[in-house]
This record gives structure tokens, sequence and C-alpha cells, in this order.
């Protein structure tokens, strides 16, 4: 097999699932981090044999179920850096690179600052904050084992001390005061379901995703109400935000007695970040 045939291979496998510029985008991951071939490989060099990879027919069955590129490759990147991902964890997404800018940018340089990252999955948030605000002490909870076995990797791998707890947030409590929680919490309503790509409801954990219809913000209520008790003074509150929730999570807020609230827009102009103080 040639390098273009590999390529083209993978490619329709992707066109027929997705748009060909997302199955373009999809097939040069794909290559890249699961077959060792680069685009610049198939036009430099086209017709150069490829190795027999005894793999192929399994990836391009699962690409064909619509499996995430992510997921194929056990990889994503977040804040330049490389995470670990499997099915089990969310694969990590730009809002939420969105917000850890957002923190980085406004601790810079702070000493002594406790963090606490509350639903951690791939530990993306965790492990960028610990590496890019090395004062910091950073604490990062989930409810799942599989999960947090993920993120400790990731926390190998680069190489930062992150303390990582088994705990279900909407049961107990984490203990300690911390100067920061952050949280992207599940916020998917279920009536929701229908508007979501089958590549995230087919592999994604829904445990990670969704909430009920008819209590849409309990893990923002749930965290809001614990930070009272165990941000220190003028301590920082940051959610990931469902975008159609962005005023009632900031009422939520305000009501629950934090100050400064802002609602921050991605770069979409959609509401998906929010942030208040706790005095």
């Amino acid at each position: 097999m040639t390098r273009r045939e590999l390529w083209d291979k993978v490619y329709e496998a992707a066109r027929s699932v997705y748009g060909e510029r997302e199955a373009r985008s999809y097939t040069a991951f794909v290559c890249e981090g699961r077959l060792g071939m680069r685009f610049t490989d198939v036009i430099v060099e086209p017709a150069a044999p490829c190795p027999e990879h005894e793999e192929l027919p399994q990836i391009l069955s699962a690409i064909r179920d619509h499996c995430p590129a992510q997921y194929i490759t056990g990889f994503a990147w977040f804040f330049d850096r490389k995470f670990t991902v499997r099915e089990g964890v969310l694969i990590p997404r730009p809002e939420t690179e969105e917000l850890v800018r957002m923190i980085t940018d406004r601790c810079k340089g702070r000493r002594g600052l406790r963090v606490l990252d509350v639903g951690t999955g791939s530990g993306c948030i965790a492990v960028t904050l610990a590496a890019e605000l090395p004062e910091a002490e950073v604490v990062a909870v989930d409810i799942s084992e599989s999960a947090l076995e993920i993120a400790r990797e990731n926390a190998r791998t680069h190489r930062v001390p992150v303390e990582f707890v088994r705990c279900d947030i909407l049961q107990e409590c984490p203990s300690g005061y911390f100067d920061l929680i952050v949280s992207n919490p599940p916020y998917v309503t279920l009536q929701e379901r229908d508007e979501m790509r089958p590549n995230v409801l087919r592999y994604e954990p829904h445990r990670a995703l969704f909430v009920p219809d008819d209590d849409s913000l309990i893990f923002y209520r749930t965290i809001a109400e614990y930070g009272r008790c165990s941000l220190n003074p003028g301590g920082m509150l940051w959610f990931e935000l469902n975008e159609r929730y962005g005023g009632e999570v900031a009422s939520l807020l305000e009501q629950t007695g934090y100050s400064e609230v802002v609602v921050h827009d991605d770069m979409f102009g959609k509401q998906r970040m929010a942030e208040a103080v706790w005095r």
C-alpha cells in the first residue's frame, strides 16, 4: 500500500461521517497520531510504500462508527500539551482552554495559591494550572476512578504535582480551604441530547455530560454552596457554562453571596465562562 492509498482509505472513512473540511482535519490527525504519516509525507512521496498496519481495518470501522479521532490516537492537545485521553473521560474542548487561559492570565505570579479542580476528567485543567502556575498547590477531584487514573498519568507525563482525590461532589466535599475553585461540570440537559452529534453521544461519558432537565444547575449550585465555606476571603470561583444558562448561573452566584460576578463570551461570542469572588 502506498502513502496516498493509506491516506485515501482513512479520508474516505472520515468523509462518510463528516463534511469534507472536517474529514480532512480528522484524517490528518489520525494518520499522524496513530499511523505515523503526515500529510506532507503524502504530498512529497505519494507513491512511497507504507508498512502494513494490522489495526487499519479496526481503525476504519471505528471511524465509520463516529469514534472521535482523539480516542483513536489516544491523545488530545490542550494548551500546547499532549494529554492522554481514552473512553471514560471527556475530550478537552477549546472553550475549556479559554477558561484556563483566563485563569492563568489572572493568577500569574501569585504565590501560595491553593487550587481545587472539581470534575477533573483527563486532568487537563488541573495539570495545566499546575504547570502554568508552578507556585500553586493543586487538588483535583472526580467521581470516576478510571478518569483519575488517566489524570494521574497526565500529571506524571507533564511532571507536575497534583493531588487527585476520588469524590462525588454532590455527596461529599473535599476538605481544606482554597483560593480558587474551578469546574467544568456536567451541564447538558437531557432534552438537548437530540442536538448532539453521534461521536459525542456514542463515546464520551454521559455522567460527565448530562444533568436532569428539572435541575440543570445542580452542579453550579452545589459547588457555589461548597465555595461559601471552603474559599478563603477574596477567593475566586470559575465555571465553564452551558451557553444557554449564563444569566441563570450569574444570578445563582449573586444570590449565593458572591460578588464581582462576570460572564465571559468565548471566541464565538457565546456565554461559556463565569467568574465570581467570595468576600
